[in-house]
């Protein structure tokens, strides 16, 4: 025989109203509670949201999902739509011809009016013949009239990759 607990937590009420306002909340003359009785939960909050799949395979990459990119010696932007965006490749340095030289791969958001660094990578360049890379994978959410740009001052330093949106400004998830 399952026995029942009231639960007294002014933090779960008020995650109840905020998740359930169309049922307002608890309402006035409830209670929370719990029962040491076993019952099933099926969990439909991938179906719901619109997606079938794990959140790993939603953002996986396919042939139609992905853009690429190549910036070498110059400012381009990238992304100029709304949404959530995975950024991924890689930047190469040849830094044997640049001795003394500074190598930069900047990742830049801009609003219309300024712009924000959100990522940068930086060599200095030395006289020995080396070639450096770097990797780089980040996701990044961009508003309204908000632009992703990627630049590189040196013909030296080559960023490539790919892009990927993995939801829209609202969250809805798009698949590969």
């Amino acid at each position: 025989m399952a026995q029942e607990f009231f639960i007294k937590s002014t933090d779960l009420e008020d995650k109840i109203r905020q998740l359930l306002p169309s049922q307002g909340g608890l309402g006035a003359g409830f209670d929370l509670s719990a029962s040491t009785q076993i019952v099933p939960i099926v969990d439909l909050t991938e179906s719901a949201e619109g997606s079938n799949l794990r959140e790993d395979l939603q953002s996986a990459i396919s042939f139609n999902s992905a853009t690429e990119f190549d910036v070498s010696n110059a400012s381009t932007t990238v992304i100029s739509t709304t949404g959530y965006w995975r950024i991924f490749g890689g930047a190469a340095f040849d830094a044997g011809s640049n001795a003394g030289v500074a190598l930069t791969a900047n990742f830049v958001i801009n609003d219309g009016a300024s712009d924000k660094l959100i990522n940068s990578m930086s060599l200095v360049g030395k006289a020995d013949g080396s070639i450096f890379g770097s990797f780089f994978d980040f996701i990044i959410k961009l508003e309204a009239g908000h632009t992703f740009r990627i630049s590189s001052a040196n013909a030296d330093c080559k960023i490539r990759g790919s892009v990927r949106q993995l939801a829209a400004l609202d969250g809805t998830l798009i698949n590969p």
